[in-house]
């Protein structure tokens, strides 16, 4: 019978009412035409997973980790290495500094380990004693301080750290822990030697890098530094550093540096800045620079070349936006730190907000982009830890704080970050935040740093939800619907940090969004498209649309959706998935679209609420929480934009 079943089988062929009756030779000998399956199947091969030519993974990451190599943080405690840095980033257990186990939820995909380039090491030469350390008067002071423990030793870390930034530590001192010094050039070595061991292409991605920590007056400028390169180019060379007479505070010189970097040695470099939001309006200027020069076609140029993204978020504060700036964004102030600069030695005004907050810096690159031929400030958006203890755990429920000094400990809440005479940052202020999410082929140095070059990434505040974002003119609600929508997508237009394709016709362009809930976090509320442009008469402007949402709800007569709910149990530090979605998609079209206007547009993805770290403390520890501290929070997701740029 089954024989003759088989003899009596029907194909239906791709022909609409063609059947064609088969028998088991002439099925055997059947071949589909290569022209019969494009019109069914876009992808090259029948095989859905074969031969893509496009990123079908998120890889996730931390761009910026210290360990106590980095001076600060070996002066607040922080006595694990790159070694434990890199087993704990791929998932082992490993023993914090504070004396207590640590492991997180899921192993990274890749880390880049950033150690300040100045001084780097001193710290731990400075803590044993070195003789050629404590020679010098200002060695001699802080080694006896450290000694005696206690608020001695922290006195001595604040001095040191003071006494750096203000650009008066002992030049001799420091000799041979800058460029040129035998001792730095050997610590570099360790840093590179390290990546290299711990690297394993397709299972876990060491990147090398440094921080190149520019502070002018307290003013953050810093930059990370990551190289797609490996040992035989990463040593030709030690890193930049800011203090004279070799290093510079001014990026342009940064800049140099990376164009030397290539020259001489055939690799690749990048550079990102961070918390602009301490940069006291320095981080993103539009008519000069710190310097007082002017901001021209040749630094435009230069940013836009070497900074292809942004940290929008991080232990110290989110970046996106700030309420001030964005008063019509009901999620604007998130993680908001706003006293002053990084050593808060200057307050805040509101006159500085305006060139710190990343959202105005895309905006204002379209103003500059007008004026120079060049968009600056054309870039990805991710997050990081900037994590001083080794440790890249910054999930709420697992978060090791910046320094070891606010490891988890029954205090840590009460402990301030910084305070001055000009503010404060309250211990219960460190934002839990974040990670990258990288697009890639595969889960090695070239494919992420490629993909970071290409900007095909997105920041998220610690949360492993993944996200797609395309742009181009003519999505349909049946490209979102196919269940392959990333074949749709990269088909008909481009991926998050791309320009849309040239315009087609008299349409507006069309989005296609969509996400999916971190495995062991929380549902979705929302999927909202931030857009930015420019108008003929210069200025420019701002909007955010909620594009996809939970159901159960609508936009009232105003348009404003409803909030999502609220299940969060401060006193069990619980919360429930009873609302939300696990996974929203869309197709939107600007319905505000002005072809001669440029634009951008990046989509933010919002969790519903769930407990801050400081919840976790109070509920651990039986401490009470600090009057003021939030207790709840949305996590969420920031894309890498997409620009339109009219025709010419």
């Amino acid at each position: 019978m089954k024989r003759i079943f088989l003899y009596a089988l029907v194909l239906v062929l791709a022909l609409p009412g063609t059947f064609l009756l088969m028998t088991d030779s002439a099925w055997a000998q059947f071949k589909p035409s290569r022209e019969s399956l494009s019109d069914q199947y876009p992808g090259k091969a029948y095989s859905p997973y074969a031969q893509r030519s496009f990123p079908d993974r998120v890889f996730w990451g931390d761009t910026h980790l210290h360990t106590g190599l980095s001076v600060d943080a070996g002066l607040f405690g922080a006595r694990l290495g790159l070694d434990e840095a890199y087993r704990f980033a791929r998932g082992e257990e490993v023993m914090a500094s504070s004396g207590q186990p640590a492991r997180l939820s899921r192993p990274l995909d890749w880390l880049v380990i950033a150690d300040h380039s100045d001084a780097m090491g001193f710290f731990n030469d400075l803590a044993n004693g070195k003789p050629e350390v404590i020679k010098f008067d200002q060695g001699k002071r802080w080694y006896e301080e450290l000694q005696k423990g206690g608020e001695a030793s922290a006195d001595a870390a604040l001095d040191l750290i003071a006494t750096f930034a203000q650009g008066k530590i002992d030049p001799e001192m420091m000799e041979e822990y800058s460029p040129g010094g035998k001792t730095y050039q050997t610590i570099w070595q360790k840093v590179v030697d390290a990546a290299e061991r711990f690297n394993e292409p397709g299972h876990f991605t060491t990147i090398i890098g440094f921080e190149w920590t520019s502070l002018v007056a307290g003013n953050n400028l810093h930059r990370n530094v990551l190289f797609r390169d490996g040992a035989d180019k990463a040593s030709q060379i030690v890193p930049y550093t800011t203090q004279p007479p070799i290093g510079s505070t001014d990026p342009l010189d940064l800049y140099a540096w990376l164009e030397n970097y290539e020259k001489n040695t055939g690799g690749s470099v990048l550079a990102l800045a961070h918390n602009g939001n301490l940069s006291n309006g320095l981080m993103f200027p539009v008519d000069a620079q710190y310097t007082g020069k002017e901001i021209d076609s040749e630094y435009v140029r230069l940013r836009g070349k070497w900074e292809p993204m942004y940290e929008i978020t991080q232990i110290k504060g989110d970046g996106e936006a700030h309420q001030l700036l964005s008063p019509d964004d009901a999620f604007a102030d998130y993680e908001t730190w706003d006293a002053g600069n990084l050593d808060l030695s200057e307050a805040k005004t509101d006159d500085m907000l305006q060139y710190e907050y990343a959202r105005e810096a895309l905006k204002n690159g379209l103003k500059l982009d007008k004026r120079h031929g060049t968009n600056p400030y054309k870039f990805g958006l991710i997050g990081s830890t900037d994590s001083h203890t080794a440790l890249a755990a910054v999930e709420e429920d697992n978060f090791f704080g910046k320094a070891t000094n606010v490891e988890p400990n029954p205090a840590r809440m009460e402990h301030p970050f910084t305070k001055t005479e000009q503010g404060v940052f309250e211990g219960y202020e460190l934002t839990a935040s974040g990670y990258t999410g990288v697009w890639a082929t595969e889960n090695t140095r070239a494919a992420i740093f490629d993909a970071m070059e290409r900007k095909e990434v997105y920041g998220t505040t610690g949360s492993r939800m993944l996200v797609r974002f395309f742009g181009g003119w003519d999505y349909t609600s049946e490209d979102m619907n196919s269940r392959q929508p990333a074949f749709r997508g990269y088909e008909k237009g481009v991926p998050m940090g791309d320009d849309l394709p040239d315009r087609t016709g008299d349409s507006a362009p069309t989005f296609m969004v969509y996400a999916l809930r971190d495995p062991i976090g929380a549902n979705l509320d929302r999927i909202q498209i931030v857009k930015g442009w420019l108008d003929s008469d210069g200025e420019t402007h701002e909007k955010v649309y909620d594009v996809a949402w939970s159901p159960g709800r609508e936009p009232d007569a105003d348009g404003v959706l409803p909030p999502v709910g609220n299940t969060v149990d401060i006193e069990t530090a619980n919360w429930m998935n009873t609302i939300g979605a696990s996974e929203l998609g869309t197709v939107w079209s600007d319905p505000d679209f002005d072809a001669s206007q440029s634009a951008f547009y990046y989509a933010r993805v919002l969790e519903i609420p769930t407990p801050r770290w400081v919840v976790y403390d109070a509920m651990r520890f039986g401490v009470e929480i600090p009057e003021g501290a939030v207790t709840t929070g949305q996590e969420r997701a920031y894309t890498s934009p997409i620009w339109y740029t009219p025709e010419s």
